[in-house]
């Protein structure tokens, strides 16, 4: 029988999670096994505690819940060869079949039968996870861990930002949630022009100044729209870069890029989203990107030389470390915006 270990599950279809005792993850000889020690809570995991509509729809219980985190490695496989016990690690939460057409022209972050960690399959809101050997990324001694811990999120702004081509472009983020803040200073780094920030949270706002956006604004301004195209000589902003996944944030910022300009759409709506297509895309002669994860593993090669860098610094974003036994107050820290990057504690070696 195997040890035991705490883990945050989604036990059953209804709001909330449970702190359950559940068996520790055998590994087969590719795997590897391990010992959580920080883990960072996004707002995938916001949309399958609160169960919502697209939660409800992908979400099957009992999950453990949790995609992005860092640790240390305890057991390896048979086969394993380029990662050694006692290594400090992260990992791609997208575990992709390698064998599919995207997955074999170079597209894996997009497999047909891509399984999630957190989502899909079990994640890593857990004392142990284990990892294909290919999903593992080892960790430059330089990175902290509660930075490491949220390089899965991080990737999704840098893998925004860099297939949205912002170099000497105006660019426009329509919700500054923890990636869309993250994105700002990517954004700086990736060569953008200028950079106006969107949200409905002053608090999150200001602190979007503070990493280098140029203007921010309040998504309930009624001269949001006009007032964009102002500051950009009446034409629209080049970029936008969509972050909230708000039906009526994605149809202001596709009002508010110019013609024939580009736009990643990363946010995940709760529901159904209601465009005219017509006039927001095919009229303005728009490219319009999905962006999913991240690109494997060359996004996570750009991500990590943006930290070690110094050019991406996490610590003003990751507003509260919480052990993992309060997962509710994270929760509850989120859905009233007072949190901005929440990240918990599995090691127990502080929290603030």
């Amino acid at each position: 029988m195997n040890a035991m270990m705490k883990a945050l599950v989604k036990t059953a279809p209804q709001a909330g999670f449970t702190l359950s005792d559940v068996p520790v993850p055998t590994i087969g000889p590719t795997d590897v096994l391990i010992r959580v020690e920080k883990a960072g809570v996004c707002g995938t995991d916001a949309h399958i505690y609160g169960w919502d509509v697209w939660a409800q729809n992908r979400v099957k219980p009992p999950l453990v819940i949790g995609h992005e985190f860092m640790g240390t490695v305890t057991a390896i496989g048979a086969a394993v060869r380029s990662i050694h016990v006692g290594q400090r690690v992260s990992a791609e939460g997208h575990i992709a079949d390698l064998t599919c057409v995207l997955c074999r022209t170079g597209d894996a972050h997009i497999c047909e039968r891509v399984k999630i960690i957190g989502v899909d399959r079990d994640g890593a809101f857990a004392e142990y996870i284990a990892m294909p050997e290919y999903n593992v990324w080892p960790l430059d001694d330089a990175i902290p861990d509660e930075f490491a811990a949220i390089f899965d999120p991080l990737g999704n702004a840098v893998h925004t930002v860099m297939a949205a081509g912002v170099s000497t472009k105006s660019v426009v983020i329509t919700g500054v949630g923890s990636i869309g803040l993250m994105a700002i200073p990517v954004a700086r780094a990736a060569g953008a022009a200028s950079v106006f920030a969107i949200d409905v949270n002053p608090a999150k706002l200001e602190l979007a100044a503070r990493l280098g956006a140029d203007a921010t604004y309040m998504a309930t301004d009624p001269n949001l729209v006009d007032e964009i195209l102002r500051r950009t000589n009446g034409d629209g902003v080049d970029v936008l870069l969509e972050m909230s996944g708000s039906g009526a944030a994605i149809d202001a910022g596709l009002r508010m890029v110019r013609n024939g300009g580009r736009a990643a759409l990363l946010g995940i709506p709760s529901d159904d989203v209601k465009i005219n297509l017509a006039e927001r895309i095919i009229f303005k002669g728009l490219t319009v990107l999905g962006i999913n994860g991240r690109r494997m593993f060359e996004t996570w090669y750009q991500t990590q030389a943006l930290v070690k860098s110094g050019r991406v610094d996490l610590r003003p974003i990751i507003s509260h470390v919480l052990p993992y036994t309060e997962f509710d107050r994270a929760f509850a820290l989120m859905k009233s915006g007072e949190a901005v990057k929440i990240v918990l504690d599995f090691k127990g070696d502080g929290a603030r």
